[in-house]
């Protein structure tokens, strides 16, 4: 049986109305349990009908196909690739593409989801950076991905998506070491990572102004009833997704 709250998503508002990008919650889908309710990855417990269901409802929101997507099999790298069909692409945390009418996908519960459009040149991104891909410098790599395509930091908007907050990104000083100290708060018993803030350091680094990046101020792991959060669920979650894509100018 169909779920019967409606659908909730988040809509980014930096980019051109060329672009269509979002992100799903967990609500609003068909799956049950601790995958309650739209689930959109293959990648856990759940039965494909069921995703593939959740995927019909989530995109029809956007008039969007699901043979128009591309979607990541990400590994927590650094590895981007360059794409111009729609399907799966595996061992991967970043995708790219100068093609329209096609989708990059990325999932995430804690990690973010940061999205790029270049509109002026015709060029996407997406990328997974958790604490790994964004130590690793994912952020910067999918940028210069897209530049090899045309792109220019002066006309890239961005958006990071909701990822788990400082507050209750606790790791070890293995971890912490990997980041700068302004972005490690040792206030604590144990080190806490401020993921947004690095990633938005990131993008500012590779020359994005700050009025073309947007953040969402979500947290996952603390709106778990609204997000699906890896650590606040013990790793037992489903997953969201972020997505961007452009369609081609009417003449």
């Amino acid at each position: 049986m169909e779920d019967s709250r409606q659908t909730d998503f988040q809509i980014p508002v930096i980019f051109t109305p060329q672009v269509i990008a979002g992100f799903s919650t967990r609500n609003g889908g068909v799956s049950e349990g601790h995958l309650s309710s739209l689930n959109l990855s293959y990648s856990v417990e759940d039965s494909r009908e069921l995703v593939e269901r959740n995927r019909e409802i989530f995109f029809g929101h956007f008039g969007i196909a699901l043979n128009e997507l591309v979607t990541a099999g990400q590994v927590h790298g650094t590895q981007i690739v360059v794409v111009d069909s729609p399907g799966f692409v595996p061992k991967c945390d970043g995708l790219v593409s100068s093609v329209p009418d096609l989708f990059l996908c990325i999932t995430a519960a804690d990690c973010a989801a940061v999205l790029f459009a270049d509109d002026v040149n015709g060029v996407i991104g997406a990328c997974h950076a958790g604490w790994r891909g964004a130590a690793g410098g994912i952020v910067g790599s999918t940028i210069r991905k897209m530049e090899s395509l045309g792109a220019d930091t002066a006309t890239i908007r961005a958006y990071v998506g909701p990822c788990i907050s400082n507050d209750h990104f606790e790791v070890g000083e293995e971890v912490a070491q990997q980041f700068p100290d302004k972005y490690v708060d040792r206030s604590g018993i144990k080190p806490h990572i401020d993921l947004k803030a690095y990633i938005l350091a990131c993008l500012k680094d590779e020359g994005l102004q700050a009025d073309r990046i947007e953040l969402s101020d979500s947290c996952t792991f603390r709106d778990s009833t609204r997000f699906f959060s890896h650590r606040a669920h013990a790793g037992k979650t489903g997953r969201m997704m972020g997505f961007i894509g452009r369609r081609e100018r009417s003449v």
